[in-house]
C-alpha cells in the first residue's frame, strides 16, 4: 500500500510516521530507484528516465517473516548531499533527519547505476559518512555484463566498508540480497571498517579521484558504450534530422489517439448507453429514477467514454519515455527554450504537465534558480492536460469533419487537436518570454542533463502505469465528477411546483445560467455552456459530465440524442471554437491554484496567474468567434 497521495489533481498529503523501521531508498537519477522500491514493496509507481519525477518521499510497506512492518521510504535523485534544488533538499532533509513527519531512517539502500560506476560512486562517501547502516546496490547488472563489464561486489564492499550487491532490479536477479537487508535492519552490517577518512572527501574533485581509485581496487570495468545508442543519438540529436523526426513522432501520436482509440470509444459509449437503459427499466418513474439515470450515469458516464483515448495518450508517452527518447526530446526542446529565457530543465516539469498539471508544478523543485522555477510553475497550467482532452475530443468531432490532410497519416481533426497543443505551447512560450523580459529578468543558466542508453520498454511496466492511470481517473470520476453531476442534478430540479420539478431554464441551475449569460454571449455561448464553466472549476473535464446531464434531463421525455448532435444543435462553429480556444488558455482547475499557492508560499502569484490566464481565456474566444461571425 502507498502512504502518500495521488499525484493527479491533488496535493500528496503530510503523513505522519508510523511505528516501525524505516530504510531511505536512496540514488542519482535514472540508478533504477523506482523499478527497485516497486519490486520490494509491490507498489505501482512512475518509473522515469529524467530527474525529479519523484518529487515527494513515498513510502511503502514491506512485512518480514515476523510480521513486523518495514518501510522502504523512495526519496527524489541527488547526485550529491549539497542540495541545490528544492527536490534535492527533501532527500538531504529526510537523510539527515530533519523532516518532520518521517525523522531520521534506521538505514540507507543507496542504488547506483553499475554501468555508470566512477561517477556515480562520487555519492558513496557522503552517504557512508552519515554514519547509518547502508546497503549499496549496484544495479543494471545485466545491462554491465551484456556491454562486456564487470566489477567485484565483494571487492568494493572491502574498499568502502559496507556491503554491496550487484542486482537487476528489473529481472529481479539479486534483490534477495536487498531483501535480507530489509529483514536484518536494526542491526548495524558487520563489514569491515572504512580504510579512510570520510572528511577529506568534502570536496567534488576529492571524491572523484576516491572513487576512480576505489573502482579500479575493485576490478571495475566500464561497459562499452552502446553502439546502438551513438548510432540513434546521431540521428535524434542532428540539428535538422534530429527536430523533424520529433515533429513525424508528436504527428503520429496525435493521429493515433484519434484513429486507434475510437472504436474503444464507441464500444464505452454503447455500453454506458445500454446499461442506463437496462437500469431505468427497472426502476419506476420519479425522483430516484431521474437522479440516477440523467443525474449520475448522464454526467458520469458521458466523461468516462473518454478513457480510451487518455490511457492511448499515456501509452505513447510511456513508451517514449521509458525508451530514453522523450530525454533527447529535452536536449532538443532545450534549443528553442533557450531563446525564450527558459533553462532547459523547465522542459522536465513542463512535459509532465501534458498529463498534469500538479505534479508538473511540484517537479519544478528540480530547478536551482528560483526565477526560473517561478518562470516554469506560471506557464506550466498553459500545457495541455491529460484533461482538457475529453472537452477537445467532443467539441472536434462534434464540429470538424473527419477528411484526410495528409492522406491516412493525418487528418483533420488530429491536426486540429495537435494545434490546440501548440496553441497551448505558444501561450507557454509568449508568457515566459513576458516574464523574462520585465519581473523575472535575469542572466542565462546553464543545461546539464545525463542521457540515459535507449531501453526497451518493460510491458509490464507499461501495463501497471496504464492501470494506474485508469483507476485515478475512475476514482475523479466517481467522487469530483460525481459530486458535481448530482449537485447539478439537485439543482436543475429545484424549486418544486405542485410537486413537480420546474423546466430546466427556471431551475436554480438555469437561474445561475441566465445569470452569466450576458458576459458570455459575444464568445458564442449560451446558458447551458455558462453552466458548465462555473463546474468546470473543480475540475476542467466535469464541463462534459455538465452538459450530459444538463441535456439529458432537457430530453428525458424523449429518446435522447447523444451529446454531440445535442451541442451541435446548440453552437456555432465559431462557438464551438471559441470553447476549446477558452479552455485552452483558462486556469479551470482549483488544484492547480492550490498547489502554486502551496509551491509559492503566496496567494498573490497563483491569484495573478488566475486573473491573467482568465484574461486570455476571454479574448481569444472572443475574437474566435467574431471572426467567425464576420466571415461566415
Amino acid at each position: 500500500m502507498s502512504d502518500s497521495g495521488s499525484c493527479h489533481g491533488a496535493a500528496p498529503q503530510t503523513v505522519p510516521r508510523k511505528a516501525g523501521h524505516y530504510v531511505a531508498l536512496v540514488g542519482p537519477p535514472n540508478a533504477g530507484k523506482s523499478t527497485l522500491f516497486n519490486r520490494l514493496t509491490g507498489l505501482r509507481q512512475k518509473v522515469a528516465n529524467f530527474p525529479g519525477v519523484t518529487v515527494e518521499h513515498h513510502v511503502g510497506r514491506v512485512r518480514d517473516e515476523s510480521g513486523r512492518d518495514l518501510f522502504v521510504v523512495d526519496l527524489p535523485g541527488i547526485y550529491s548531499m549539497t542540495p541545490r534544488s528544492e527536490d534535492e533538499k527533501v532527500t538531504h532533509d529526510v537523510l539527515v533527519g530533519a523532516n518532520a513527519s518521517l525523522g531520521k531512517p534506521d538505514a540507507i539502500i543507496l542504488i547506483l547505476d553499475s554501468t555508470n560506476l566512477q561517477r556515480h560512486l562520487v555519492l558513496a562517501a557522503p552517504v557512508l559518512a552519515l554514519g547509518m547502516p547502508t546497503l549499496v546496490v549496484l544495479n543494471m547488472a545485466d545491462d554491465l555484463a551484456a556491454r562486456g563489464g564487470s566489477v567485484d561486489p565483494a571487492a568494493l564492499a572491502k574498499e568502502i566498508g559496507a556491503p554491496v550487491a550487484l542486482i537487476s532490479a528489473s529481472t529481479g536477479e539479486g534483490v534477495e540480497r536487498v531483501t535480507h537487508f530489509l529483514r536484518g535492519t536494526g542491526a548495524r552490517p558487520t563489514a569491515p571498517e572504512p580504510k579512510f577518512v570520510f572528511p577529506i572527501l568534502q570536496t567534488l574533485p576529492a571524491r572523484r579521484r576516491w572513487a576512480g581509485r576505489v573502482g579500479l581496487q575493485a576490478g571495475y570495468t566500464a561497459p562499452a558504450p552502446p553502439e546502438w545508442t551513438r548510432r540513434l543519438d546521431r540521428v535524434f540529436l542532428h540539428p535538422i534530422a534530429g527536430p523533424l523526426i520529433f515533429l513525424v513522432v508528436v504527428l503520429g501520436v496525435f493521429q493515433g489517439i484519434f484513429t486507434g482509440a475510437q472504436p474503444m470509444m464507441d464500444g464505452v459509449e454503447q455500453l454506458i448507453n445500454w446499461s442506463g437503459g437496462l437500469l431505468g427499466s427497472y426502476l419506476p418513474e420519479g425522483v430516484f429514477r431521474s437522479l440516477l439515470v440523467e443525474g449520475i450515469w448522464g454526467g458520469v458516464g458521458s466523461v468516462v467514454v473518454f478513457l480510451p483515448q487518455i490511457l492511448l495518450l499515456f501509452l505513447f508517452i510511456g513508451i517514449l519515455e521509458d525508451s530514453g527518447y522523450l530525454a533527447r526530446a529535452a536536449v532538443i526542446a532545450d534549443r528553442t527554450m533557450a531563446r525564450v529565457g527558459l533553462q532547459g530543465k523547465a522542459f522536465i516539469p513542463l512535459l509532465s504537465a501534458y498529463a498534469c498539471a500538479v505534479p508538473a508544478i511540484m517537479a519544478t523543485r528540480t530547478i536551482e534558480d528560483k526565477r526560473d522555477r517561478l518562470a516554469t510553475v506560471l506557464i506550466a497550467p498553459f500545457m495541455t492536460c491529460s484533461a482538457r482532452l475529453p472537452i477537445y475530443t467532443l467539441l472536434i468531432a462534434a464540429f470538424v469533419p473527419n477528411t484526410p490532410l495528409l492522406g491516412q497519416f493525418l487528418g483533420l481533426q488530429a491536426a486540429v487537436l495537435l494545434g490546440l497543443y501548440v496553441l497551448g505551447f505558444v501561450a507557454a512560450v509568449g508568457t515566459a518570454l513576458l516574464l523574462r523580459s520585465s519581473v523575472l529578468r535575469h542572466a542565462k543558466t546553464m543545461f546539464v542533463m545525463e542521457l540515459p542508453p535507449y531501453r526497451r520498454p518493460s510491458v509490464q511496466t507499461l501495463l501497471l502505469r496504464l492501470l494506474d492511470r485508469a483507476v485515478i481517473f475512475l476514482q475523479r470520476a466517481g467522487t469530483v465528477i460525481l459530486l458535481v453531476s448530482v449537485g447539478l442534478w439537485i439543482l436543475a430540479h429545484l424549486p418544486y411546483e405542485n410537486g413537480k420539478p420546474p423546466a430546466i431554464e427556471q431551475s436554480i441551475a438555469g437561474r445561475i445560467g441566465r445569470a452569466v449569460e450576458p458576459v458570455i454571449l459575444p464568445l458564442g455561448f449560451n446558458w447551458k455552456i455558462g453552466i458548465g464553466l462555473i463546474t468546470s472549476l473543480a475540475a476542467r473535464e466535469v464541463i462534459v459530465g455538465t452538459l450530459g446531464t444538463i441535456y439529458g434531463i432537457e430530453n428525458a421525455d424523449k429518446d435522447s440524442p447523444p451529446l454531440i448532435e445535442s451541442l451541435r444543435k446548440d453552437l456555432t462553429p465559431g462557438g464551438a471554437y471559441a470553447l476549446m480556444i477558452f479552455f485552452a488558455f483558462a486556469m479551470q482547475c482549483f488544484s492547480t491554484v492550490a498547489i502554486v499557492r502551496r509551491e509559492l508560499g503566496s496567494w498573490a502569484w497563483p491569484a495573478v496567474q488566475f486573473a491573467y490566464m482568465g484574461f486570455l481565456a476571454y479574448f481569444g474566444a472572443l475574437l474566435t468567434n467574431q471572426v467567425w461571425i464576420a466571415f461566415r
